[in-house]
């Protein structure tokens, strides 16, 4: 799945203008908060946000300011589940994740060494990547996947946890983003 199919995907599962009372990010099109949407020079009314301008914050948010694209030369499926959480949860936060995984699975920095875990998805992280991926194959990358998975919807349980009216998004946040 390229990037291009990732950002469509997400504005497929993320649907048209919603305004849920339950949503902290308030007025959303397309997924995008009203204020991301301000914050990118768009001042019109959010149910005329025009799907064009949708996708080119999702690809200059959540695709290269974090740095995803650069992790989509060494793994398109690692890349994709990255903007999807980014999205979701903000670029740092599957940043993290992608760190914590890797020194999970470095061998007590056998491997390779150990990540700072910022968020920060520059050289370090990509080298790792490079490294888990050359020792692991196609299989490691599989189950990169499932630990990324796995700490985004430990991380939606804790989100209801912390705010009740994140319950009303549980049931769909497992179903739709986590694999």
């Amino acid at each position: 799945m390229s990037i291009d199919d990732v950002i469509e995907e997400i504005i497929r599962v993320e649907g048209g203008y919603v305004n849920d009372s339950r949503d902290a990010g308030g007025e959303t099109k397309y997924g995008i908060t009203i204020a991301t949407a301000r914050a990118n020079g768009y001042s019109g009314p959010m149910r005329d946000l025009p799907k064009s301008l949708a996708i080119e914050i999702y690809r200059r948010q959540y695709v290269i300011a974090p740095g995803f694209d650069k992790i989509g030369a060494l793994s398109q499926p690692i890349a994709a589940e990255l903007v999807d959480t980014g999205v979701n949860m903000g670029p740092t936060v599957a940043g993290r994740f992608l760190q914590r995984a890797l020194n999970a699975l470095n061998n007590q920095g056998r491997s390779w060494p150990d990540l700072v875990v910022d968020g920060a998805v520059g050289a370090k992280t990509r080298e790792a990547l490079a490294a888990y991926l050359q020792q692991r194959g196609r299989e490691g990358e599989a189950v990169l996947l499932k630990a990324l998975n796995a700490l985004q919807a430990v991380r939606y349980i804790e989100l209801a946890e912390a705010r009740a009216a994140n319950e009303a998004f549980v049931y769909g946040w497992l179903r739709t983003r986590v694999a």
